[in-house]
């Protein structure tokens, strides 16, 4: 084995550099918009969902009520595609525990639908399970107007 000839080696120890980088420039973290939910005083399951929105960067706004028919029809939601809370987020309309990757997807696409509900309560979803499950065996639907446009997301 040869020895290697130490000097034609660069010695970048002996000369430090310092690198500075221009920020200024650079755009900050868009801020991810209000989660308006709505949902009855005693449901559990509802307020585990609103901690995974809140543990996901979303700011969160519940209300309770008694009423939740009249938030369902103002999002324009099917009678089959219902679950126990509705929310409503820079224009669209989420219903149930549908995970927080995916209204952020559908921030980031923006389709044209009303929303995206998981329907009924899906055991496995974000609120029904042990807080850091992993979503798994059902479909987040997207909606419009009354009307299941087809799977958003499958798990």
């Amino acid at each position: 084995m040869s020895a290697i000839d130490t000097s034609k080696v660069i010695d970048v120890v002996k000369t430090p550099q310092i690198v500075t980088t221009d920020t200024s420039k650079a755009e900050a973290p868009k801020a991810l918009p209000l989660v308006t939910v709505y949902k009855s005083a005693t449901c559990g399951c509802c307020s585990a969902w609103i901690d995974h929105m809140k543990d996901n960067g979303f700011p969160v706004e519940a209300h309770n009520s008694d009423n939740l028919n009249e938030y369902k029809v103002k999002a324009k939601l099917g009678a089959s595609l219902g679950s126990c809370h509705t929310a409503f987020v820079d224009g669209y309309a989420i219903e149930g525990h549908v995970p927080a990757n995916d209204i952020k997807r559908l921030l980031s696409e923006k389709p044209d639908i009303s929303g995206l509900t998981a329907p009924g309560m899906p055991m496995n979803s974000p609120g029904m399970a042990p807080k850091g499950s992993k979503p798994s065996g059902y479909d987040v639907i997207s909606f419009k107007d009354g009307e299941a446009v087809g799977v958003f997301t499958k798990y």
